[in-house]
């Protein structure tokens, strides 16, 4: 297994990252390797995407290549793939049958789409502030995110997955209270889905060709501030509706994906509420855990 991580070069200092690359539980300085090895290569998760260094044959060859220096494991992670990058954020609803139904609402007829902005995206970790305007319900929402290594438009079904450049974990926070009165006056839901921090992603970067991801467990569970824990969402990516494949010939029908873009595939049933002093972590099988405290 690969993973890719982005942490800070020296001193947390977010704007000096440093690419990792963890291959069977060794992290290795990806940064320092393309220094050496391949000097006008990209510097990118992006950007490496695109040029297909993640790609099994590719990245094979560069683990033979050259010196890897080790390092230990890092102490805080950057957003796993870099946002000023990210174009778009594309969120799927409504795509488990038990979630809609936990909500009294029927499967839509065609695939749901909304949007969540860039800025919104936040590293594993890092806490995420509740305006405090705001004082109705947060939930959580785990879910797999598709990271676009490369553009398209009218995508073929049958070979979306090469525009496929790995994917991450996400939480869709949801402002659930503005949302259902937003809906109620038939405004759109942008609101409830784009208060500050409200996409953690992370903790990883795994390249497409790392991972199967037909059947992996979809989680999320609660660390209250009093040390109790709950398991509040599990399902498999089995359980989809609308596939990773259908959901970019959808989406690519009606604009063009591109490099950097993320399609968020849809939340479990048991979406619940958070509070102050919550800790909620999302994970996605074979991708690693996604960590998000809780100020209200």
């Amino acid at each position: 297994m690969q993973r890719i991580y982005r942490t800070p070069a020296r001193d947390a200092d977010p704007s000096s990252p440093r690419l990792v690359l963890e291959v069977d539980g060794r992290a290795l300085c990806l940064s320092d390797w393309l220094a050496d090895v391949a000097p006008l290569a990209p510097r990118t998760v992006v950007d490496l995407a695109a040029h297909g260094f993640f790609e099994r044959a590719s990245l094979e060859n560069a683990l033979r290549r050259g010196r890897w220096r080790e390092l230990p494991t890092p102490p805080a992670l950057l957003v796993p793939v870099e946002p000023e990058r990210v174009g778009k954020l594309l969120a799927l609803g409504k795509n488990f049958r038990e979630h809609a139904a936990e909500f009294g609402e029927a499967v839509p007829e065609e695939p749901l789409f909304f949007n969540k902005l860039p800025e919104t995206l936040r590293a594993h970790g890092e806490r995420v502030r509740v305006p405090s305007w705001y004082t109705a319900r947060v939930d959580h929402e785990a879910e797999l995110a598709v990271v676009i290594g490369k553009q398209g438009w009218e995508i073929d079904e049958a070979r979306a997955m090469e525009h496929v450049a790995g994917y991450s974990v996400a939480n869709d926070l949801t402002a659930r209270t503005l949302q259902k009165s937003d809906r109620e006056l038939k405004y759109p839901w942008f609101r409830a889905k784009n208060l500050e921090g409200f996409c953690p992603l992370g903790p990883c970067f795994v390249p497409r060709d790392a991972l199967d991801i037909s059947d992996l467990a979809v989680t999320a569970r609660v660390r209250h501030r009093d040390g109790s824990s709950e398991e509040r969402q599990r399902a498999s990516t089995r359980d989809l509706i609308v596939s990773v494949p259908q959901a970019l010939a959808w989406l690519s029908r009606h604009l063009t994906l591109r490099v950097g873009d993320i399609v968020l595939m849809g939340t479990p049933a048991g979406v619940g509420p958070l509070v102050d002093g919550d800790v909620v972590t999302c994970a996605v099988e074979g991708i690693g855990e996604l960590a998000t405290p809780i100020e209200r």
